[in-house]
C-alpha cells in the first residue's frame, strides 16, 4: 500500500521543555489515524509541523508526490471581510483560482486558455464544487453562504474549516479537534462522512466514540515517544492496558538485576580495571532500564461538596422565545438531589439559554424558578474564564483562595495544583503559554475548587484530553450533589447522566429516563414504528380505491403530441452535446469557436435536464 506522509526521527521542543524526541510513524494510503495524547503533550503542535505551520527542530517529513493535503486547525481564521462561500474558495486556493479563471475566460471573451482551464477544471473536480460546498455546509448547519465571516460565532468559524476541508476532498486530512462546535447530530453525520471517505486521515479528537467508530489505528504519544496500535480505539485500550503492565514488570525485572549488579560492581574496586567489560556495559544498560520512571500521575478530583437539602429548585410554567424562536413553553419541573441530568439538542434549539435561565443570567418570558436555600453553584460555560494572559498560573488559583479544603485537609494553592497536573515549574508559567486543554484543565480547576454542590457543566469536554475526561467522568459519578451537563460527547453523557432533556427546537422539551445511546435507540424505534404505520395506512388507502388502470389520467391530445416531440428533442440535444464535446477534445478549432461550442453545451445541458424532467412527468401518465 502506497505512503502518503513519512514522518522520519521528528523533534519538538519549547526551550526546556521537550514535547517528542526522534518521533517516527508513517500514514498509508486510506488509512484512518487517530493521534492520542495528554493535553500539553505536543499533539497540536505535531499537526502543525505535518501542514507546515510551524518549524521542527530535527527530523525529515516526506509527502507522497502529487498528494493533495487539507489541514483543519484548531482556532481557525479568516479575513473577516470574506463571505462564508469566499473563506470555503479561500481554503481550497488552487480549486478557487481555476474557477475563477475559468469563469472569467467565458464571460469575458478572452478564450486562450480555454481548453487549458477545461482539462483543470477536470482534474481538480471543480465542476460540481459550489453544489457541494452548499451541501456540506448545510449538514453542518451554515445556511448564509453569503454571510460575513465576522459576523460568525467562534463555533461557526470552526465548521467553515471543517467545511472548507472537506469540500476539497483531499488525498490526505490532517484534522485537530474536527468535533469540537458541532451537535451531536453534526458528530454523527461527520462520522459516517469520515467512514465512506477514500481519504487517509490523521486527527486529534478526545470524542471516544468517534475514535471507535471512525479510525483503524491509533498512536499514542507517552513519554516523548509515540506507540502505534493497529485497531480502532476499544482495541487501543486493551493493548495499552497490556504495553503498561509488561513495562511494569519489565522494570521491576531490571530493578532486581540492578541490585545483583550493583553488589558486583562494587565488589574488589582496587580489581576495576579487571572486571570484564561487557557486564560495566550492561550494568548502565540496566540502570537506565530500572532508572525509567513512567509519569503516572493523575488529576486527582477528590473535591468534596458542600451539603445540598431536599429542596434543590422548582421550575413552574417556564417560558422563554426570542421573537418567533420558541425555547421553553409552560415547562414544569423539580430537581431532585442527587440527579445527573444531560442535555441534548442541535445547535440553537435553546439548551444554553436555558441553563443560563436556571443561574439567573436571563430572565424567562414568563414563569417562576424557586431555588433552595443550600444550593451553591458551581458553572463550567461554554465560552470558559477569560484569564489574564499575563498572570501565572498559581495566581489564577490565589485570587479565588489561598487554601482550599479537600477530601478532609486544607491544601495550598501550589498543592491543589498539583492534583490538576499542573507541576511546580508549571505553576509559574504565564497563562498564554498554556496549551488548549491546559488552560479548560485550569478552568475546571478554578470551578471545582470553590466546593459546589450543584454542577452546571456547558461543553466541559471541548479541549480535555482523554485521561481528564476519564477523572471527570469518575468524579461526576460520586459527586454527592445535581449535575447537569450539555455535552455532545456521546460516550461522556452515556457514562454520566441518569436522564436527558431533548430539545427540539419548537419550545418542547422530552424527559427521557436514561442516558444518550439509550435515548437515540428509543427515537430510532419511535421513527421506524411511525414510518410502518404511515406504510401501512397508505397501503390501506390505496387498497380501498378502484385498480390503478381505472383511475390514472390520460394524456390530452395536446400534451401526447409533445411527449413524442419531447423524445425526439432529447436525443437531438445529447447529439448535439456529444458532438461538441468531441470537437472541444479535438484541439483542432480555434479559440472563437472553442469559446462559442463553451457557451453552447452549457446551454445544451440545461435544455436536456428541463426537458427530461418534462418527458419523465407526461411518462406517469403515457
Amino acid at each position: 500500500m502506497a505512503i502518503d506522509l513519512q514522518i522520519e526521527n521528528i523533534s519538538k521542543s519549547f526551550g526546556d521543555l521537550v514535547l517528542f524526541s526522534d518521533i517516527s510513524f508513517t500514514v498509508e494510503e486510506r488509512q484512518r489515524i487517530g493521534l492520542i495524547a495528554r493535553n500539553g503533550k505536543g499533539k497540536s503542535t505535531l499537526l502543525k509541523i505535518l501542514a507546515g505551520e510551524e518549524p521542527m527542530d530535527s527530523g525529515k517529513i516526506t509527502l507522497r508526490g502529487g498528494i493533495r493535503m487539507g489541514y483543519l486547525e484548531q482556532e481557525p481564521d479568516f479575513d473577516g471581510s470574506l463571505t462564508v462561500i469566499e473563506a470555503c474558495m479561500q481554503r481550497n486556493s488552487e480549486k478557487a483560482g481555476i474557477i475563477a479563471r475559468y469563469e472569467k475566460a467565458t464571460t469575458s471573451g478572452s478564450s486562450d486558455e480555454l481548453q487549458h482551464l477545461m482539462e483543470e477544471m477536470d482534474r481538480l473536480q471543480a465542476w460540481d464544487y459550489e453544489t457541494r460546498a452548499k451541501q456540506i455546509l448545510t449538514k453542518l448547519k451554515i445556511k448564509d453562504l453569503n454571510q460575513p465571516v465576522r459576523e460568525l460565532s467562534g463555533g461557526q468559524k470552526k465548521r467553515v474549516a471543517l467545511a472548507a476541508v472537506l469540500i476539497e476532498q483531499p488525498d490526505l486530512m490532517i484534522l485537530d479537534e474536527p468535533t469540537n462546535h458541532l451537535d451531536i447530530e453534526m458528530v454523527e453525520w461527520l462520522e459516517d462522512y469520515l467512514t465512506r471517505m477514500s481519504s487517509s486521515l490523521l486527527m486529534v479528537t478526545h470524542d471516544r466514540y468517534f475514535l471507535d467508530n471512525v479510525c483503524n489505528e491509533i498512536i499514542e504519544i507517552d513519554d516523548q515517544r509515540t506507540y502505534r496500535y493497529r485497531g480502532n480505539y476499544s482495541h487501543f485500550l486493551q493493548k495499552r492496558d497490556e504495553r503498561l503492565q509488561n513495562l511494569a514488570a519489565e522494570t521491576a525485572r531490571a530493578r532486581n538485576l540492578m541490585r545483583k549488579e550493583l553488589d558486583w560492581m562494587r565488589r574488589q574496586p582496587q580489581a576495576r580495571a579487571h572486571k570484564a567489560k561487557y557486564r560495566i556495559d550492561a550494568f548502565y544498560k540496566l540502570e537506565e532500564k530500572a532508572a525509567a520512571m513512567r509519569d503516572d500521575s493523575k488529576v486527582s478530583l477528590e473535591i468534596k461538596s458542600q451539603y445540598i437539602g431536599n429542596k434543590i429548585f422548582v421550575l413552574k410554567e417556564l417560558s422563554k422565545a426570542f421573537g418567533e424562536k420558541v425555547i421553553t413553553k409552560n415547562f414544569t419541573y423539580t430537581f431532585s438531589r442527587y440527579e445527573k441530568l444531560g442535555i441534548i439538542g442541535s445547535n440553537g434549539t435553546g439548551k444554553s439559554t436555558f441553563i443560563k435561565m436556571l443561574l439567573g443570567r436571563t430572565q424567562p418570558d414568563s414563569g417562576t424558578i424557586e431555588i433552595g436555600e443550600t444550593v451553591k453553584w458551581g458553572y463550567y460555560s461554554q465560552d470558559g474564564l477569560t484569564f489574564n494572559e499575563q498572570m501565572k498560573v498559581i495566581d489564577v488559583v490565589k485570587e479565588i483562595a489561598e487554601v482550599i479544603p479537600v477530601a478532609g485537609k486544607m491544601l495550598t494553592a501550589s498543592q491543589f495544583l498539583q492534583h490538576f497536573l499542573f507541576a511546580p515549574e508549571k505553576q509559574y508559567s504565564y497563562v498564554y503559554k498554556l496549551s488548549g486543554g491546559e488552560k479548560r484543565r485550569l478552568y475546571l480547576c478554578t470551578v471545582l475548587m470553590q466546593n459546589p454542590n450543584f454542577l452546571v457543566l456547558d461543553e466541559p469536554t471541548n479541549d480535555l484530553d482523554i485521561e481528564t475526561l476519564q477523572i471527570l467522568e469518575e468524579y461526576l459519578c460520586d459527586f454527592k450533589g445535581c449535575v447537569i451537563v450539555v455535552s455532545h460527547d456521546r460516550y461522556f453523557m452515556d457514562k454520566v447522566v441518569d436522564h436527558v432533556f431533548a430539545f427540539n427546537g419548537e419550545g418542547n422539551i422530552k424527559d427521557f429516563p436514561g442516558n444518550y445511546t439509550q435515548y437515540r435507540d428509543w427515537r430510532e424505534e419511535e421513527e421506524r414504528t411511525a414510518r410502518e404505520n404511515a406504510e401501512k395506512s397508505t397501503k390501506n388507502a390505496q387498497q380501498k380505491q378502484p385498480p390503478r388502470d381505472t383511475q390514472k389520467r390520460k394524456l390530452t391530445f395536446k400534451e401526447r403530441k409533445e411527449y413524442e416531440s419531447l423524445e425526439t428533442e432529447i436525443m437531438a440535444l445529447e447529439e448535439e452535446k456529444a458532438a461538441i464535446e468531441q470537437a472541444m477534445c479535438s484541439g483542432t478549432l480555434d479559440n472563437d469557436t472553442l469559446l462559442k461550442h463553451s457557451m453552447r453545451i452549457q446551454d445544451v445541458i440545461a435544455l436536456i435536464d428541463e426537458k427530461s424532467m418534462r418527458w419523465l412527468e407526461l411518462s406517469e401518465f403515457a
